[in-house]
C-alpha cells in the first residue's frame, strides 16, 4: 500500500498540472457556445438541399479563395467554417457572405483551445502524451479510490480545501476525487482510446481495433488532380439523395493528393457532431465513387464513434454538459492542488 501510496503522488505531481490543463480547456469547450459570440451564430441551421447546394457552389467554385474544407453550420452555431492552409479560416453566414477571417490559430480561441487539450499545440507528439496522461488519469482514479478506503470514515464533501495547508489539501484531494470518480473515469477511458486505437479491445472485445480501422477506411483513391471546374452543388444533391434524412456536415477536398473529395453527413441515428455517413468523389471529374452508412458499421465501429460524444458532452443536452462540466472543475481543482501540494507543500526535513 506503500508503493502505490508513494507512486499515486509522484506520478500525480509529475502530470498534475497537465491534468489540470486538460480539465480547464474541456470546461471551456464544453460551454464553447456561451462565450464565442459572433454575428449570425445563432441563426437557425438550414439545411434545405437547394440552398447547401447553391452556398457550396459559390464558394468553392473561386479556385483562388477555394478553401480545404467546409464545416457546415449545426444547431448550436449558425454560421459555417472555412478553413485554409497554414491556420487560416473564415466564418462565413449560411448563404456564404463573410462574417469574420482569420490569418492563423492564434487569432481564435476556439481553436487554439482545441488544439491544446487534444495536442498540446505540438501536433502526433502532443497527442501521444495527452495519450499517456489520459492512462495515468486511469490509474489516478483506480490507486486514488483503493487508497481512500483507508480513510473512508473520515470523509468529509468540500468543493475547497478547509485550510491551504498541505493535510487540508491532501484530504480535499482524497475527498473530493472519491466523489467524482465515474465522471474522472468516463473521461480518462473515452480520451485514451479515442487517442490509442488498440486500446478499443478493452471496451470492445478481441479483433475490434482492426474492425474498427477497416470498417472506417476510404474507398481506393484515384491517382487524380482536382478538377478546375467541378459541379460542387451536384456533389451535395448526390449526397442528400443518397441519404435524405441525414445532416450536412463536411465537405473536404483531397488530402496528400489522395484523388478524392469527402462529403460527411450524420445520420439520424448518429451521436458523433459531424456523424460517419460518408459520400466519396473522384477529384478529377465530381462523380460518386463510393458511400458509408453509418448505421451499418460494425458494433465495435458503432461503440467507438460513440466515445467522443461521451467524452465531449455532444450528446444528451445540457443536462449531460452540466455532468461533464463537473468533470472538468473537479479534474482542474484535483491536478492544480496535487502539483502545488507536491511541489511547493511537501514537508520538510527534520534536522537531526
Amino acid at each position: 500500500m506503500k508503493v502505490l501510496d508513494t507512486l499515486h503522488r509522484w506520478t500525480g505531481g509529475l502530470i498534475g498540472l497537465v491534468l489540470a490543463m486538460l480539465g480547464g480547456t474541456g470546461l471551456l469547450l464544453i460551454h464553447e457556445d456561451l462565450w464565442n459570440r459572433l454575428p449570425h451564430a445563432g441563426d437557425a441551421q438550414v439545411q434545405e438541399t437547394r440552398l447547401l447546394a447553391e452556398t457550396t457552389q459559390r464558394i468553392m467554385a473561386d479556385p483562388v479563395r477555394r478553401p480545404q474544407s467546409i464545416l457546415f453550420a449545426s444547431a448550436d452555431f449558425g454560421l459555417n467554417r472555412l478553413t485554409y492552409g497554414g491556420g487560416a479560416g473564415a466564418y462565413v453566414t449560411q448563404s456564404g457572405e463573410p462574417v469574420i477571417a482569420w490569418s492563423d490559430r492564434w487569432q481564435r480561441p476556439e481553436i487554439w483551445l482545441f488544439d491544446l487539450h487534444k495536442k498540446l499545440l505540438a501536433d502526433d507528439l502532443g497527442e501521444t502524451v495527452i495519450g499517456i496522461a489520459g492512462l495515468c488519469g486511469v490509474f489516478f482514479v483506480v490507486s486514488g479510490v483503493v487508497l481512500w478506503w483507508r480513510t473512508r470514515k473520515t470523509f468529509e464533501w468540500r468543493l475547497w480545501p478547509a485550510r491551504m495547508t498541505r493535510p487540508a489539501i491532501v484530504r480535499h484531494h482524497r475527498d473530493l476525487g472519491i466523489v467524482v470518480a465515474p465522471l474522472l473515469l468516463l473521461s480518462f477511458v473515452t480520451g485514451s482510446v479515442l487517442v490509442f486505437r488498440p486500446l478499443s479491445v478493452v471496451l470492445f472485445g478481441p479483433g475490434a481495433p482492426r474492425e474498427i480501422s477497416k470498417a472506417l477506411v476510404s474507398p481506393p483513391a484515384p491517382d487524380v488532380h482536382l478538377g478546375e471546374n467541378l459541379d460542387w452543388g451536384a456533389m451535395v444533391r448526390q449526397a442528400r439523395a443518397r441519404f435524405p434524412g441525414a445532416e450536412l456536415r463536411m465537405l473536404s477536398l483531397p488530402r496528400k493528393n489522395s484523388g478524392v473529395i469527402t462529403l460527411r453527413l450524420r445520420g439520424p441515428q448518429e451521436w458523433l457532431p459531424n456523424g460517419r455517413t460518408t459520400v466519396w468523389f473522384a477529384a478529377d471529374t465530381g462523380r460518386m465513387i463510393g458511400a458509408r452508412d453509418a448505421g451499418e458499421l460494425p458494433r465495435a465501429a458503432r461503440g467507438y464513434n460513440v466515445l467522443y460524444p461521451l467524452h465531449a458532452a455532444k450528446v444528451g443536452g445540457l443536462p449531460f454538459r452540466l455532468v461533464m462540466s463537473i468533470s472538468g472543475l473537479a479534474l482542474t481543482l484535483l491536478g492544480t492542488f496535487a502539483g502545488w501540494a507536491f511541489w511547493f507543500k511537501r514537508p520538510k526535513p527534520k534536522r537531526r
